[in-house]
């Protein structure tokens, strides 16, 4: 099979096309003709190298979108044919980058009817950030307030939705250029980030989502209610993760850390919201597989709109 790789860690350039074995299943898992791969900021940072990596990971990617080619043995969720999406095993299980992965079976959920494969191929990792943000961790309300930071970005967008679902006051920061579409995807209110500070605006929120770290985190903390809590997707230094809990601890407000894990349960939740028209992704570009670099220097520009998607079939 065709596959992205890369032998050093650097700049979108050292993205380039190999030939790999096609995977095998293994007991519980599937083999996945991939039609599509979400591209996400991680693929990027992992391509240019975090602090813990020693090598550079084989085959970039977490998000797939395609058909069941094999099922492993004590699989009955899935049959060879079946049209399904999902996230690969994060951080640890990537390879979506290629024309065939394996994972295990329950990392997918069936392809909703009305989501083609690119949209499909968008949604896994975002969606299921913002549902485990939202839903499983601050449990959002009707009627709470929720401030979504980055709004129209990747995990922003699709944020506002599913906390527009759970029938919250949503409040969105991104630059005017971007209000009309997160009107559209349900924003109450919005905050031009280049003109306003939210800070000085905004107080009595019960959930923030941070996309942004740094000093926008620590002044998110100053607007929530008492007993509030901001969901954090991106690590900081440790000596300002450690100044933000304290200074959570003294506002009486709760700050988590979150890192997205596959989720049979939130996948399908993804999907019901799908099905019922009530979350929909979108798209800023698509990329051929073989310009898999292309993607990554455009994603990296940090103008996007919504999500990148790499077309494999």
């Amino acid at each position: 099979m065709r596959a992205i790789s890369q032998d050093v860690f650097g700049s979108p350039d050292v993205l380039h096309v190999v030939t790999r074995p096609q995977p095998v299943a293994d007991p519980g898992e599937i083999v996945v003709r991939i039609h599509a791969a979400g591209v996400n900021p991680t693929d990027w940072k992992h391509r240019a190298g975090l602090p813990w990596m020693s090598e550079p990971v084989p085959v970039l990617g977490w998000d797939v979108a395609g058909v069941v080619e094999q099922v492993g043995s004590g699989v009955t969720l899935y049959e060879p044919g079946d049209e399904v999406f999902g996230m690969l095993p994060y951080p640890r299980g990537a390879g979506a980058y290629a024309e065939y992965a394996k994972a295990p079976t329950r990392s997918f959920a069936r392809k909703p009817a009305n989501l083609d494969h690119v949209r499909a191929a968008a949604l896994p990792l975002a969606a299921l950030t913002a549902h485990q943000a939202l839903v499983d961790t601050a449990d959002v309300q009707p009627g709470q307030r929720v401030l979504v930071h980055a709004a129209a970005g990747g995990v922003g967008h699709l944020a506002v939705q599913i906390a527009k679902a759970r029938g919250a006051h949503v409040i969105g920061t991104a630059s005017a250029a971007k209000h009309d579409l997160l009107r559209e995807l349900g924003a109450d209110e919005l905050i031009d980030y280049r003109t306003v500070d939210f800070a000085e605006v905004l107080d009595d929120v019960d959930v923030v989502l941070d996309t942004l770290a740094g000093d926008a985190r620590t002044r998110s903390l100053g607007v929530l209610r008492a007993g509030g809590v901001l969901v954090s997707l991106v690590a900081g230094d440790p000596e300002s993760d450690a100044a933000d809990a304290k200074q959570a601890a003294e506002l009486g407000v709760r700050l988590k850390g979150l890192m997205v894990e596959a989720d049979h349960a939130g996948m399908r939740a993804v999907a019901r919201l799908v099905e019922q028209g009530a979350l929909r992704v979108h798209v800023d570009a698509t990329f051929p597989l073989a310009e898999a670099a292309a993607a990554h220097a455009h994603g990296e520009t940090g103008r996007t709109t919504g999500k990148i998607v790499i077309l494999v079939d």
